[in-house]
């Protein structure tokens, strides 16, 4: 895969303008995050004993920071970093026998993530909200977003530090303060089990790390109390001007679009199954799974949004896994029997109904629970 001659930078910016052509430019949110794969050998490139959250704890992988692009229409991953631990980027012989490239030095995961959002307004993406775990809180993460004039709704730490009008101290202790008509009910999703609501508030708190030159804008700490057990999440937000407190909680909600992306990139387009070992097969492979993802993902929101549900029968929405399901069945080579087409699509629509009322019954005995609690 190395031996082939051919851009992959090029590729990965076609991919991407693609994508955000296809998903469109309207209330868009880049949501940053890492994943791991297991490996056996610290012979990959950038294999070493590092945490992942995807292994549960440390273990020996490769951990890179991956770029997703959310709309209301649609997400896919668009963009791509191996992390390079300060081991591997110090060693001159594994370096030159990986094939790591003399240009490339060591840097920090957010570090990466900053480099990825930093290409984004040549694809076209000007304005955009950019979400991520309390791993990118750090202030040089949140000054170097709004170097490339993106807002952002960013986890933070229980002991993350903000100064309001009144006092500096610590997110945990100012939520103390809180008086109860500051919090306020929302729904932020539905799964199989039913809707899911949360406890919102918002206080405002003054700008840290402004960029020379730059107002300070509107800066908020976003919190998020869960109904029942009380535990509570911080939000370190900022935007040119205020923004509402449906469209942050939105911009939390739409954070999690990454996971699916992950999820189902690894088990459909084979994202975590590279057998490879040098810098230019790990970024092709990962480039070419991330390709197959894409046409997978805009396929899927673009047939949900084409398609009108008919009033005597509902579906589930088609998914990846179903149009993969198809693919195989009508286009994709097939190595024993012929399937009747008729027959393939009867079946998708018996699974897709029977989902759908599986998820409905799940939403009633959620709601007659919560009911009888509350």
């Amino acid at each position: 895969m190395s031996g082939a001659r051919w851009n992959d930078d090029a590729v990965r910016d076609r991919v991407a303008t693609w994508a955000v052509d296809r998903l469109g430019d309207l209330n868009v949110v880049l949501v940053v995050d890492e994943t791991g794969d297991e490996k056996s050998s610290t012979d990959a490139v950038g294999a070493a004993r590092q945490y992942s959250g995807a292994l549960g704890g440390v273990g020996l992988c490769q951990v890179a920071v991956h770029l997703s692009y959310a709309t209301p229409t649609g997400h896919t991953l668009i963009d791509r970093r191996l992390f390079l631990p300060s081991a591997w980027a110090a060693d001159e012989e594994r370096r030159e026998l990986a094939g790591v490239r003399e240009e490339v030095m060591f840097a920090s995961k957010p570090q990466l993530a900053i480099d990825m959002l930093a290409r984004l307004p040549e694809d076209g993406v000007t304005d955009a909200w950019v979400a991520a775990d309390e791993f990118y809180g750090g202030r040089e993460t949140r000054t170097a977003i709004r170097h490339v004039a993106y807002r952002y709704v960013i986890a933070v730490k229980t002991d993350h530090r903000v100064t309001t009008p009144a006092s500096t101290s610590t997110v945990i202790d100012l939520v103390k303060r809180l008086p109860a008509r500051s919090w306020q009910r929302l729904r932020t999703g539905s799964g199989t089990k039913g809707d899911r609501h949360y406890d919102w508030a918002m206080i405002d708190v003054f700008a840290d790390g402004t960029p020379n030159r730059h107002q300070a804008g509107q800066s908020t700490l976003l919190v998020r109390r869960h109904r029942y057990t009380g535990t509570l999440s911080f939000y370190r937000c900022w935007s040119a001007t205020p923004r509402p407190l449906h469209e942050l909680v939105s911009v939390v909600c739409r954070r999690w679009r990454i996971e699916e992306d992950f999820q189902a990139a690894k088990g459909l387009a084979g994202l975590d199954q590279g057998q490879v070992t040098s810098w230019t097969s790990w970024h092709r492979w990962s480039l070419i799974s991330m390709i197959a993802y894409a046409l997978l993902a805009i396929t899927t929101s673009l047939e949900r949004s084409g398609t009108t549900q008919s009033a005597q029968v509902e579906f589930v929405p088609v998914s990846c896994r179903e149009l993969v399901k198809l693919l195989r069945q009508f286009t994709l080579p097939r190595p024993r029997q012929d399937i009747d087409p008729e027959h393939a699509l009867r079946w998708s629509v018996w699974r897709r109904r029977h989902q759908y009322q599986a998820a409905t019954c799940h939403r009633r005995w959620n709601e007659v629970t919560a009911a009888s609690i509350t």
